[in-house]
């Protein structure tokens, strides 16, 4: 069996970053988003688009390439596209918790876009904590949004990446 990387790409500023992680393990990617998005700009002209065209390590590794999963605008619509591809040994780019726990309860792995790899031991609170804090603002009181996004945080994301892609090809 061979690890997939789904990129959950609505909004996602790592999607570059983890095509070229993917690209060096050679490893698949689909990137999954709604119609809207020009998902494919983030491909480069001398991708392969599917298996047959793959650049594997040998014949019997079937490599990178690089699919676009079109999906319709509506919530959830990625993250219901995804769980229903996910095998065991996929890898998932997500900054939603939510679907994390989905991926996690698959069996798959999930990382989000500043690179904390989620766990199936810290999941439960990390649910717990976004639904408290959406309690918060439906009764009108604010919750402190995310810290400007870094360049650590992208060094963070393509380091920790790298390591999931490695051991889910084990």
């Amino acid at each position: 069996m061979t690890c997939t990387l789904y990129i959950d790409a609505d909004a996602c500023p790592v999607t570059r970053e983890a095509l070229a992680c993917a690209r060096q393990a050679r490893v698949p990617v689909v990137i999954v988003g709604n119609t809207t998005q020009n998902l494919a700009r983030h491909i480069r002209r001398s991708d392969p688009r599917d298996a047959e065209h793959a650049r594997g390590r040998d014949a019997t590794h079937p490599g990178f390439w690089v699919e676009v999963l079109d999906v319709s605008i509506g919530a959830d619509s990625a993250d219901f596209a995804i769980v229903e591809r996910l095998q065991p040994d996929d890898v998932v780019v997500t900054q939603d918790i939510g679907l994390a726990s989905m991926v996690l309860g698959r069996g798959a792995a999930a990382i989000g876009v500043r690179g904390r790899i989620y766990s199936r031991a810290t999941i439960d609170m990390d649910l717990f904590i976004r639904h408290e804090e959406k309690k918060v603002r439906r009764a009108g009181g604010r919750t402190s949004g995310p810290a400007a996004f870094t360049d650590e945080d992208r060094e963070r994301f393509s380091r920790n990446l790298t390591e999931l892609l490695r051991r889910a090809r084990r």
